[in-house]
């Protein structure tokens, strides 16, 4: 094989740009887009600081993106972000960070997701809301037992399901822009009228940010590209670029058809849109396309949260790291799904939506914020390292990531301290074990 298509890590090197661009779009729109429109407006009261709200979420997105992707591309290792605190920082950063995935971010995710399919379901067929939490629980319970079967019965589930996010956004959409109704689309006000203009953007921009997540995984596709210095800038700018703009388009349409503060009061935001544009049957076939989007969703995150405890049990990082590190005929890490799911469905009894998402939003973040730092720890710490692809206007895109970053958990901080002691609460616990596997030598 020709060594110039190879990577150093021995990744052969076949990802085009346009390959590239579609990786980042697909991986990022994901089921925010259609839900979270109920917590932005609710937090910014206005249209105009709503879409405000939107913009900023994807500008330091993009930010986020061109600075985390030095990493993935000097570093292109599986396990992503813990291998890159565990090279800057030493292993303690590594561990906080896979043990926060397993007990808060993809539970949390899972949950969060779950809560909204049983939301949708019972929307659909128009039965009371009692049924959310028990759909949600079946939901997830069947997703894993799918992905018990292999990890090609899972890959299958989320290629069938990829297209169905694509089907809504674009019927929303167009047809939302062409609606003529008695709703007047206005930026003003700009702020509203009972709440400090910061705390009000600073909640909305949190708010986005789950419909942003998942950019930390594009540069991951670094050391598969073939001109990465090149074609990895422009596939985080113009992809994340194009989500913000046709989440900008969805926003606007919804706008169109609902002013700003019915979207805040409905919890299902997008399918009041579709039933008001389509009417009661198209609206129930947009709602059903929502439905496998949100269930493609809980499948990738239910597909990589169940690696994480196992890739921790290989290195002895977890209590009953035997058990964790099993695996079944399948080759399939069963132990670390069963519990994902187990503390996925006492979150799930919460019902709260936007509470775990928020959680999940701060907790992350601090552990983004810790990835952007160690761009500038890397370079003086490993000046000699291979960097095929370095983040453009250095050290302004970094250091613009990392405020982006600090306000949206300080924001978190002042607006919703429960929220964020409960989160940082259940990620310090991983200290003690750490410290005592550490003592008994264990890694």
């Amino acid at each position: 094989m020709n060594k110039s298509n190879e990577s150093s890590s021995g990744l052969k090197r076949s990802i085009s740009f346009f390959a590239a661009l579609t990786i980042v779009m697909g991986t990022v729109i994901g089921s925010g887009v259609f839900f979270k429109p109920q917590a932005v407006y609710g937090a910014t009261g206005t249209a105009s600081l709503g879409l405000l709200a939107w913009v900023i979420g994807g500008f330091i997105t993009i930010c986020g993106g061109l600075t985390a992707a030095e990493l993935s591309a000097s570093i292109p290792a599986t396990g992503g972000m813990v291998v890159y605190l565990r090279r800057a920082y030493g292993s303690l950063a590594g561990y906080m960070l896979g043990w926060a995935q397993t007990i808060i971010y993809f539970p949390a995710n899972i949950a969060a997701l779950a809560i909204i399919f049983g939301t949708q379901v019972a929307n659909l067929f128009g039965v009371g809301a009692n049924i959310v939490i028990p759909v949600a629980i079946v939901t997830i319970i069947f997703i894993m037992g799918m992905n018990f079967l292999g990890a090609k019965t899972g890959g299958s589930l989320q290629s069938v399901t990829m297209i169905a996010k694509l089907i809504p956004l674009v019927l929303i959409i167009i047809f939302g822009l062409l609606h003529k109704g008695d709703v007047q689309f206005s930026l003003i006000p700009f702020s509203p009228e009972n709440s400090p203009i910061l705390t009000s953007l600073g909640s909305g921009i949190v708010a986005t940010m789950f419909a942003y997540d998942g950019w930390i995984h594009v540069g991951n596709i670094a050391g598969e590209m073939k001109n990465p210095k090149k074609d990895l800038p422009k596939a985080i700018v113009l992809g994340l670029s194009g989500i913000m703009v046709i989440y900008l388009l969805i926003n606007v349409a919804y706008l169109f058809v609902m002013p700003a503060a019915l979207l805040a009061a409905t919890a299902t935001p997008a399918a009041d849109v579709a039933s008001i544009v389509f009417g009661s049957f198209g609206g129930k076939f947009v709602t059903i396309g929502i439905l496998v989007s949100v269930f493609g969703t809980i499948n990738g995150y239910i597909m990589t949260g169940m690696r994480v405890p196992y890739a921790m049990a290989l290195n002895n990082e977890l209590p009953f790291s035997g058990w964790f590190a099993k695996l079944n005929k399948n080759s399939i890490p069963v132990n670390g799904g069963i519990i994902t799911i187990i503390i996925a469905t006492i979150m799930i009894f919460s019902g709260q939506f936007n509470q775990l998402t928020d959680m999940l939003i701060l907790v992350i973040w601090l552990f983004y914020i810790l990835v952007f730092i160690a761009v500038f720890i890397m370079r003086k710490k490993e000046p000699d390292l291979e960097r095929p692809y370095k983040v453009p206007f250095f050290p302004v895109v970094p250091i613009i990531a990392i405020i982006g970053g600090l306000y949206i958990v300080l924001n978190t901080l002042f607006t919703q301290p429960l929220n964020a002691a409960i989160g940082i609460g259940l990620t310090l616990l991983g200290l003690p074990i750490y410290f005592y596997k550490k003592s008994k030598n264990a890694f």
